[in-house]
């Protein structure tokens, strides 16, 4: 049985690094031109290549976007950028236009090219013609149920990847063909800066009474009614693998660190149960568990199972659930001392209990039972982000393990 490919994103070279080593075949990340998330940080040139040698040392891949709708001034700087990222060595380029498409197949013909969910691919036909204009994978639109991606599947060529979103936020466009964001806020979602303006708070203006707003509520906060579900489909793997879906994409190059790790953790551990006994496989509820410390909004099969409904929207409120805080990332450890060097992401204290997840081992509770600076003296807090301090750790650990700890409220 041929394996799926687990696909994950990465906004900085710090989060490739982590979906590399949580468990990710291949990472989609962007450069600082033409991708779909301008907000992003996204890559320069240089950490770029950083993050492919990290990647292919290991055996993974690493997938550019260039998949924004250009116009005429947008195409000036193409091949330049395209011939650079064929000398860093990258594996595929992302693209959803066929000027864009036509410029890399003209200038990198050897270079593999995906087509993105953006060109809304929802049937086989479509997926032949990229095929045979020479693209070797499509990314099907998120609008297809399995039935509708089974057939797919089956009237394509083979050689052919079939690639899905299986995680993350949903886009109110699905495939992301949205104009709100232009005209609410004078950015272009299209060329990746969407102000995502679907998940605002609205007012209602009847056409006789301008300037009488009537709010269209929910409960006192008001309704969020564009405001969609975040899709997981960590339930299905064997409905996902028996589709022909070969490229499993979880969403999110705008997402932290904890998430990517988390994330593809989950989903890594479920691919790998899957493939030792397809017959008996079950979802894991410690998977979803996982899944839940990450920050997330309600989840959703999206249209996999049925078209969705009102229950696939968050009506009362915009914001994520949140019940875990990332406090700090493993940088080094001493196994003879039992120091270990870790990055402050949030503040923690001197007798919080926290939670080590690492890759693939079991996670570990403890209690820190003592911090100190990079000077070496104790203390009680470590109060300030991306601040250095080490504490004794009676576990062996690795770097980029992830240290944790559960939100209370106060």
């Amino acid at each position: 049985m041929r394996a799926v490919e687990l696909l994950a994103p990465a906004g900085d070279l710090e989060r490739l690094k982590i979906a590399i080593m949580y468990g990710a075949d291949a990472v989609y990340v962007g450069g600082q031109i033409f991708g779909m998330r301008a907000a992003a940080k996204n890559f320069t040139l240089e950490e770029l290549a950083e993050g492919v040698k990290f990647a292919h040392e290991r055996g993974k891949k690493i997938f550019i976007t260039a998949n924004i709708i250009p116009h005429n001034e947008d195409l000036k700087e193409l091949p330049d950028y395209l011939k650079a990222l064929d000398e860093i060595g990258v594996d595929a380029i992302i693209v959803s236009d066929p000027g864009t498409f036509s410029l890399v197949k003209e200038t990198l013909p050897n270079m593999e090219i995906h087509i993105s969910t953006q060109a809304n691919n929802t049937n086989y036909l479509t997926v032949n013609f990229w095929h045979q204009m020479g693209a070797k994978r499509v990314v099907l639109a998120r609008e297809l149920s399995f039935n509708e991606i089974k057939e797919i599947s089956e009237k394509v060529n083979k050689s052919v990847d079939l690639e899905a979103f299986i995680h993350g936020a949903m886009c109110i466009s699905y495939s992301g063909r949205c104009l709100l964001s232009n005209y609410m806020a004078d950015r272009d979602a299209n060329r990746g800066e969407c102000a995502q303006p679907c998940r605002w708070n609205y007012y209602l203006v009847e056409e006789k009474r301008p300037g009488e707003y009537m709010q269209v509520f929910e409960d006192e906060k008001g309704t969020y009614f564009m405001n969609s579900k975040d899709l997981c489909m960590i339930e299905y793997v064997p409905e996902i693998i028996e589709s022909g879906i070969t490229s499993l994409k979880i969403e999110g190059r705008m997402k932290t660190t904890y998430y990517v790790a988390t994330i593809v953790r989950a989903y890594r551990m479920a691919l790998d149960s899957y493939y030792k006994d397809p017959k008996n496989w079950t979802c894991k509820e410690e998977w979803l568990s996982e899944i839940k410390t990450a920050s997330h909004r309600d989840f959703t099969t999206g249209f996999y199972l049925e078209k969705p409904g009102p229950k696939e929207h968050i009506y009362s409120e915009k914001s994520y659930i949140r019940d875990y805080s990332f406090i700090g990332l493993v940088k080094d450890y001493d196994s003879l001392s039992k120091i270990a060097t870790i990055e402050q992401r949030n503040r923690f204290f001197k007798g919080d209990n926290i939670e080590i997840l690492s890759p693939k081992e079991e996670i570990i509770n403890m209690k820190i039972e003592q911090i100190w600076d990079e000077e070496g003296n104790e203390i009680e807090v470590a109060p300030h982000p991306q601040q250095i301090v080490k504490m004794k750790i009676p576990f062996d650990i690795e770097p980029y393990y992830i240290l944790r700890k559960e939100r209370k409220d106060d």
